[in-house]
């Protein structure tokens, strides 16, 4: 009797911290993807630098991951040699620069809801990459499935209020990228035994993707900021969304680590469910916020002809 109420309330324990885990996953991610929207979206924050967002994210990863290792020493790092790291990590490093870059510009033009709507493309670009690349077999069946995937994704796309066309190809370019270095992972990486956690991902892989995110910032978004004499660097915002980009990392490595990648994925599901509804009513919200403001501008005007009537009215009186 005792050992059974010992072992259901272990059960109840586990159950309550998975529970946990994916509570604090889903508000991290959340919290991410709407903050980068903020500071985005030019009717918002209005700090259109995509690239030098997605560099001050990885310049402050990369920085605490080399402490977390070298002086806390929380995980150790993964033996690679040097020819490992030029060919399979630098790859990797590349195409999530591409992707990080990508999507973070597509939250300018689109909006969350319809964003998290196109990211549902990512298992059809992760198969078909996947068959092209020889690492998955082609079969009738998925394939008909993914197809059902982006005919409901286009027919999203069909209804979406504010759609615009390059805010699509830069998140469908997004997920390309992002897919292309899934399946890349299992074939540099797994094949060859090497397993990178989030934090050793973020070791290896960040500073890489400083790197290769400094060229196009150079060329298209430094000459604006430095002729932009206004501009000034908010530590408060710019700092939260560096923790909140970090800490996101972090609970990627507990949630999988004590529960499992199909959790996530679950978990995954409902965070999308959510923004879409925090979109959808954030939308809202605005609609009738703007037609209060239409309102009371008619009532304006309407009170303004009736005081220039009354006016007019009290003129001819005293002629």
């Amino acid at each position: 009797m005792g050992k059974g109420r010992a072992l259901s309330d272990g059960v109840i324990k586990k159950i309550l911290l998975s529970y946990t885990y994916v509570a604090i996953w889903i508000f991290l991610s959340f919290t991410v993807i709407v903050y980068n929207k903020y500071i985005l979206d030019k009717k918002l924050y209005n700090w259109p630098y995509p690239i030098t967002l997605t560099m001050i994210h990885m310049a402050f990863c990369s920085s605490l991951a080399i402490v977390l290792i070298k002086v806390f020493k929380i995980v150790e790092p993964v033996s690679m040699s040097r020819e490992t790291y030029l060919r399979s990590v630098v790859p990797i490093g590349a195409l999530y620069s591409l992707s990080l870059w990508l999507s973070n510009s597509a939250y300018i033009y689109l909006s969350v809801s319809f964003i998290q709507m196109l990211k549902a493309l990512m298992p059809v670009a992760v198969y078909s990459i996947g068959v092209l690349l020889k690492k998955e077999a082609f079969r009738s069946r998925t394939m008909t499935n993914m197809l059902s995937i982006s005919f409901g994704v286009a027919i999203a796309a069909y209804g979406e209020a504010k759609f615009d066309v390059w805010g699509v190809v830069l998140q469908l370019g997004a997920v390309a990228f992002e897919a292309t270095r899934l399946v890349l992972i299992q074939i540099l990486l797994t094949s060859k035994g090497i397993n990178l956690n989030p934090i050793t991902s973020l070791y290896y892989v960040a500073p890489c993707c400083f790197v290769f995110l400094s060229v196009p910032w150079i060329f298209v978004e430094f000459p604006v900021l430095r002729e932009t004499s206004s501009f000034h660097f908010d530590f408060v915002i710019f700092g939260t969304n560096s923790v909140c980009a970090f800490a996101l990392n972090l609970a990627v490595f507990l949630l999988v680590g004590k529960t499992s990648a199909l959790t996530m994925n679950v978990a995954g599901v409902v965070k999308d469910w959510l923004l879409i509804a925090f979109s959808w009513s954030a939308l809202k919200a605005k609609d009738a916020q703007k037609k209060v403001q239409a309102g009371d501008e008619e009532a304006g005007k309407l009170l303004e002809e009736r005081e220039s009537e009354v006016a007019g009215k009290r003129n001819e009186s005293q002629d």
